[in-house]
């Protein structure tokens, strides 16, 4: 049995550097870390889960009726606290739409406003000051 074992480490090792061109621990570092950037402890797009909030409020509402019809009332809570999670999620983004509509609608008026108080006042110096 001892020859069969020394076999097949052989034959592991032989494989393993024939065909994946195994390199020794000594080539490569150890820790191949870069901190100096905080960008690997940031979400790239934050909410990018939650843009589905409403197929997933259908799936889970639909998996606690399916869990209720069954018998099992506890699952059937937790799909239903699922579902009421991700419903304030939807309204959570509906609430922050709305309020960048608002000042969206604020910015373009207070442009469009001085404008034409810029209008006004080019007409009163063409007026007042004829050449």
């Amino acid at each position: 049995m001892v020859t069969f074992r020394n076999n097949n480490n052989n034959r592991r090792n032989n494989f393993r550097r024939s065909e994946r061109n195994f390199k020794p621990n000594i080539d490569r570092p150890k820790f191949n870390s870069n901190f100096s950037n905080n960008e690997n402890f940031q979400r790239k797009i934050p909410g990018r889960n939650n843009h589905n909030a409403p197929k997933l409020i259908e799936k889970y509402n639909n998996l606690a009726r399916e869990a209720l019809s069954s018998g099992d009332k506890i699952l059937s809570e937790n799909y239903f606290q699922h579902a009421d999670h991700f419903t304030r999620i939807m309204n959570e983004q509906d609430v922050l739409k709305k309020a960048k509509l608002v000042e969206i609608n604020n910015l373009n008026k207070e442009n469009s406003s001085d404008k034409e108080k810029k209008n006004d006042l080019s007409s009163e110096n063409k007026i007042s000051d004829p050449k």
